[in-house]
């Protein structure tokens, strides 16, 4: 097998060319952001070879070329600064664990042979962007790897595959596994895990950020799947028995608009509990103090033009 080494701007990429394959086998460097080339010696860069990417700590955006056929077992494993992957909407080979321990992963756009050369993460439309999210969403959250389909992700049937598993997740009771966690020695004997309470609170959280994932890039969901998620969100916000999706927002979220917004246009924050939200925030996050505290000030909008010239007589 010939070796060939290409610089980047702060690594080497090493490719083994062998008759019309070129794989690429190993990457070193402090790369934010890297471009594969889509040629080695006149020949495509067909495969992504096994550990190639391997624990890159400063990766952050990776993108494939056209001709990637196969990515090969960890391939990118332990990128934990990984957020973008953009790679070809077509039927990939994929070994195991590709995606192992991408904590940060957000998006995973896939691009048609037509836009190759032209494609531009910047440019996804609403729509394209959500599908970014909830692919990216597979390898982690979902854990559902035969979900991982470049070239079917969006389609009705993908969506509906991705929400049936998302229904499963949302629908396992919360002690599910404590038992089991115990008697494998999972956690350290005498850690907070090993407590009911917090692995209950755990997977609470868990799927408070599953929901809010889903509705917040709903495209595709059924108005029935869209209440019960809601449902759960305001069974568990600031003032309930429990309060996971509030905990999430605030101590995930806090300096985050948007989820402050979805929060007060869902009823998860309201008047019965507005006081208790600010006094949790604290001296904390002042800006999303005031966004709240000016947007219940507003009056509400008005149903139609003549409601909003009507006045009392």
């Amino acid at each position: 097998m010939e070796i060939r080494e290409l610089e980047t701007a702060y690594g080497i990429l090493k490719f083994g060319i062998r008759d019309e394959d070129v794989m690429l086998t190993e990457y070193r460097g402090k790369d934010i952001e890297l471009v594969v080339p889509e040629r080695v010696a006149d020949r495509p860069v067909s495969i992504i070879g096994k550990k190639a990417f391997l624990g890159a700590r400063e990766l952050q955006r990776l993108f494939l070329p056209e001709g990637i056929t196969a990515i090969q077992d960890w391939a990118f494993a332990c990128c934990g600064a990984l957020e973008v992957l953009v790679l070809p909407g077509k039927k990939l080979e994929t070994g195991q664990g590709i995606l192992k321990d991408c904590v940060r992963l957000r998006q995973i756009a896939s691009f048609s042979v037509e836009e190759a050369g032209g494609f531009s993460i910047e440019t996804l439309s609403g729509e394209e962007e959500q599908i970014s999210r909830l692919f990216a969403a597979v390898t982690g959250i979902l854990d559902a790897f035969y979900l991982f389909e470049p070239s079917e992700a969006g389609s009705e049937s993908w969506l509906e595959r991705w929400d049936a598993r998302m229904l499963f997740l949302m629908g396992c009771e919360d002690a599910e596994g404590f038992s089991r966690m115990l008697l494998c020695g999972e956690e350290d004997y005498g850690s907070r895990e090993n407590n009911l309470d917090y692995y209950i609170e755990q997977r609470r959280r868990f799927k408070v950020r599953l929901a809010m994932l889903r509705l917040m890039n709903d495209i595709g969901l059924a108005p029935a799947v869209r209440e019960e998620l809601l449902a759960y969100l305001r069974a568990h916000t600031k003032g309930e028995d429990s309060e996971e999706t509030w905990k999430v927002v605030l101590e995930e979220h806090g300096d985050e608009r948007p989820y402050y917004q979805f929060l007060l246009d869902h009823g998860c924050i309201h008047d019965g509990n507005f006081g208790a939200v600010l006094e949790d925030m604290g001296e904390r996050h002042t800006e999303m103090k005031a966004f709240l505290m000016n947007a219940r000030s507003l009056p509400p909008e008005p149903e139609d033009a003549f409601a909003a010239l009507a006045f009392e007589l």
